[in-house]
């Protein structure tokens, strides 16, 4: 969000309190502003313990992921199926994979956390799981597994359509929830997802580029925290412009790909020779 929390908190263990406290940031504020919470932000662990030799698969309090990533989104659905595709390549969002051979083992991991209790979840509710029952043998908070049943619930109902009987209110809907085109179109029957994309656009079903308000908006935000949505109907500050997205109407815009979540055997000087790059 850009705002500086350790900078705060240090000044305010020094005796200090918060209106008197200016925000390093903004220069011009104080710290008791805070960012207009109208996004969500979900950051996911990567897990790596296959390449460790006798390493239990079991979370507790150790720290054993290797790496996380943070995605944003405009609901807890988009930003989740947006961080299993960032964190997991291969995975394409919040749905059940061929891991498991039985039940047994699917509750053996609901009942005990493992790197692989996502996709149990996702096991679970496919194979009519209910809410409440999930909850008991988890302990996890039935909010955010209402959430993921509503992904649940969306996906299971795609599949009775098509790519010919997909309406546009149905794809905005699926990308509002986070689905990319590609789970889309294994949804629909195996659909090519580049002809979903083509399709996605002739409904004119297209995301916008948000930013995130680290003032509350008391006062003008200065600093460029975007992320594309589907859960809007304008951009807030780039524009369209020859194709191209620009921050304004005169400097071009500057996109830094990077290599990823950090997980065994990256090459972190990619990121930072993206980075410094610029």
């Amino acid at each position: 969000t850009g705002y500086p929390l350790a900078y705060v908190a240090a000044r305010l263990a020094m005796g200090e309190n918060l209106p008197s406290v200016r925000n390093s940031v903004t220069k011009t504020t104080t710290a008791c502003f805070e960012p207009s919470m109208d996004y969500c932000v979900v950051k996911f662990p990567r897990w790596d313990l296959n390449k460790f030799k006798g390493v239990s698969a079991g979370l507790g309090s150790a720290m054993k992921s290797v790496g996380e990533v943070m995605s944003i989104g405009r609901n807890f659905q988009e930003a989740m199926q947006k961080a299993i595709r960032m964190a997991a390549p291969g995975m394409l969002g919040f749905q059940p994979l061929t891991t498991f051979e039985s039940d047994e083992a699917i509750n053996a991991v609901l009942s005990n956390a493992t790197d692989q209790r996502v996709d149990a979840l996702a096991a679970a509710f496919e194979r009519g799981d209910s809410v409440a029952s999930i909850e008991a043998a988890t302990k996890i908070n039935p909010w955010f597994l209402c959430k993921l049943h509503t992904i649940h619930l969306l996906r299971k109902h795609l599949q009775k359509r098509t790519l010919q009987t997909i309406t546009a209110e149905e794809m905005l809907l699926a990308k509002q929830q986070g689905f990319s085109d590609k789970q889309i179109a294994i949804a629909l029957g195996g659909a090519d997802d580049v002809a979903v994309r083509r399709h996605r656009k002739e409904l004119g079903v297209l995301p916008v580029v948000k930013q995130i308000d680290t003032l509350a908006a008391e006062f003008p935000a200065q600093t460029n925290y975007l992320y594309m949505t589907y859960n809007g109907t304008m951009s807030d500050q780039p524009v369209r412009k020859s194709g191209v997205f620009r921050l304004n109407h005169e400097a071009p815009s500057t996109m830094v790909l990077g290599c990823g979540a950090y997980r065994i055997g990256s090459p972190g000087g990619v990121d930072w020779g993206s980075v410094s790059g610029i």
